[in-house]
């Protein structure tokens, strides 16, 4: 019998904020049915990472988009991640979840992800429930697309 693939989860992030995402890709790791992409974790050496990146976005069911008040106001590289999420989540059905913000401090969410309910992922105190939302929100999506 075929086993049932695993929920494919990008985490969009600032570099800036890793030690808080190492943090969920060990917990989303340890869950059976996901698979998280995190750069550091998945990118070899000598690959070209701006195409493996596009590449696990666009095969990716459900992005992370880690924001902070660093990761909002910085220019770079996770700005164009962040237009290359949205780019692909227009090809997504309406109200199907595919972005999933996760504040990481008190921060505004970019003008871009507004309309997206988001779970705060902090004081500490408060991430076993907003991991717990984040969860039923991923098992949602994964019923949906019937893995």
């Amino acid at each position: 019998m075929p086993t049932k693939r695993k929920l494919q989860v990008f985490l969009c992030h600032a570099s800036q904020d890793k030690p808080i995402v190492r943090e969920l890709y060990r917990k989303l790791s340890a869950e059976p049915w996901v698979d998280p992409w995190l750069d550091e974790e998945r990118l070899l050496p000598g690959q070209d990472w701006d195409l493996e990146i596009k590449k696990a976005v666009e095969s990716s069911d459900a992005i992370l988009v880690c924001l902070s008040s660093t990761s909002v106001s910085k220019e770079g590289y996770v700005q164009k991640e962040l237009r290359k999420v949205i780019d692909v989540s227009l090809e997504k059905p309406e109200g199907v979840i595919y972005i999933i913000p996760i504040r990481l401090d008190e921060c505004d969410s970019p003008r871009s992800l507004r309309d997206r309910q988001y779970i705060d992922y902090f004081p500490p105190r408060n991430r076993i429930q907003a991991y717990d939302k984040l969860l039923a929100s991923l098992k949602l999506r994964k019923d949906n697309l019937g893995i």
